[in-house]
């Protein structure tokens, strides 16, 4: 069977990574740092606008549930702000269902400490490379429960689902429907928080492309609440606004409308990275899988939300830019008013000596 589990942890950490700047600063350290590459296609079939850079951590005996595994540690690094911890853990051949399925099911609680101790030793190494280093409280995990050797005669649908409940067997049916297969030696099957990969080459084209697909959806999450946050702020300074004098209230427009552009200009672009982080332009098979797994996490939607909130600030913006012209305009009026009166006083006072 060759059984193993791969658990991903990603963590929003900044604006932007500077992926040069990690590889340089990474192997200066006489560490090993890599570009991701999918092996089994061409490589203008799926294009990495900028290839993560992958880092080895070393294999750590770690426990989980009592019993100690034999675990293989790597990070991810992604230039739009992302840093994905993995930790592989190998099984025996010999391992019962009991026992993978123990560990599917206690997959979401990780060793805290031990994770967040890989995640400060990385942004240790790679601060420099980091513009707005943070850790925000936005994470994700992810699962895929990978099989070289054969796929096993296991209950897959409770592993997708990580329940014990007896199935009913439309439910095991909707839960293995989002398979996908290429040949005889391979089969994928899909899940919005994991994921079954039995593949007898060994390839980890799919595990690293689904690792992608959620590094992305993290992003949108972090930008929706940020879109968000901004809104509600603006909303709170504007019906504060709405108490004071004209000219404080004009003032408070000015800096509201400076910000509300500074934050629309700065995640359209970070969206827009985001968007074009990876296409997928020529091979059907890995299409499928990414455009399906995008689908079932509902990415549409959240980029959806970001595109509406987005417009809400645009509107919003071009109400108070209007309202600040407006004022602007009738000052400039009142004021040639009175240079125009000045200027006729004056001549009326030379023309009376």
């Amino acid at each position: 069977m060759n059984p193993s589990m791969i658990v991903y942890r990603f963590f929003d950490v900044a604006d932007e990574i500077n992926l040069d700047l990690v590889q340089a600063l990474w192997t200066s350290r006489n560490k090993i740092a890599s570009r991701l590459r999918l092996d089994r296609i061409s490589t203008k079939s799926i294009v990495f606008s900028n290839p993560p850079v992958l880092v080895e951590l070393g294999s750590h005996e770690l426990t989980f549930n009592g019993k100690t595994y034999l675990t293989e540690v790597k990070a991810r690094i992604f230039d739009i702000g992302v840093i994905s911890i993995i930790l592989r853990i190998q099984f025996e051949d010999d391992v019962t269902e009991e026992e993978y399925m123990n560990m599917a099911l206690s997959s979401e609680h990780m060793p805290e400490d031990t994770i967040c101790g890989y995640l400060d030793a990385i942004l240790e190494t790679i601060n420099p490379a980091c513009v707005k280093q943070r850790v925000s409280d936005f994470e994700e995990d992810f699962v895929v429960h990978y099989f070289q050797g054969k796929l096993p005669e296991w209950d897959l649908a409770a592993m997708l689902l990580r329940d014990r409940t007896a199935l009913s067997d439309e439910t095991r049916e909707d839960t293995l429907d989002n398979n996908y297969s290429y040949s005889t030696d391979d089969i994928t099957y899909l899940a919005w928080d994991n994921a079954i990969v039995y593949d007898k080459t060994g390839s980890m084209d799919i595990p690293d492309l689904l690792e992608f697909a959620n590094a992305q959806l993290l992003e949108l999450h972090y930008y929706d609440n940020a879109l968000a946050d901004a809104i509600h702020q603006s909303y709170d300074e504007l019906k504060e606004a709405g108490l004071a004098n004209k000219i404080s209230r004009l003032h408070t427009y000015r800096n509201i409308r400076g910000r509300l552009m500074e934050i629309m200009a700065d995640i359209s672009g970070m969206v827009g990275n985001i968007s074009n982080a990876l296409q997928v332009t020529q091979d059907v098979f890995y299409a499928r899988i990414y455009t399906r797994y995008l689908k079932l996490v509902k990415a549409s939607v959240w980029k959806s939300n970001i595109d509406y909130k987005l417009n809400t600030m645009q509107r919003t913006y071009t109400i108070l830019n209007e309202e600040v012209e407006s004022y602007l305009f009738t000052c400039l009026n009142i004021v040639s008013i009175i240079i125009l009166a000045a200027v006729f006083i004056t001549l009326i006072l030379i023309l009376l000596k």
